[in-house]
């Protein structure tokens, strides 16, 4: 008990194939695919991000690099650009 052969696949197939139809299947079998690729990978501990960047130095120019202002800063901001509507006015 318990061996799976071509007749029971078969039947499991036509039951799939009644169930969601012949326009479904292959995007079943696509997410079915992707799900467990993405499970195997979860489970060995790689990702499809960690082999592109290894061993690269990405270098940006100066001018690209971006910095974030702080919360008083962004106040700032706002404030002096009210003003300026409120002169405008």
């Amino acid at each position: 008990m318990g061996n799976i052969g071509l007749p029971e696949l078969l039947i499991v197939l036509a039951v799939v194939l009644v169930i969601f139809g012949p326009k479904r299947l292959p995007q079943l079998g696509r997410s079915l695919g992707g799900g467990m690729r993405e499970f195997k990978d979860s489970v060995t501990g790689r990702h499809k991000d960690d082999d592109d960047d290894e061993g690269k130095i990405i270098d940006t120019p100066a001018s690209k690099n971006v910095t974030t202002a702080t919360a008083d800063e962004e106040t700032e901001t706002a404030r002096a650009a009210r003003e300026a509507k409120t002169a405008d006015a």
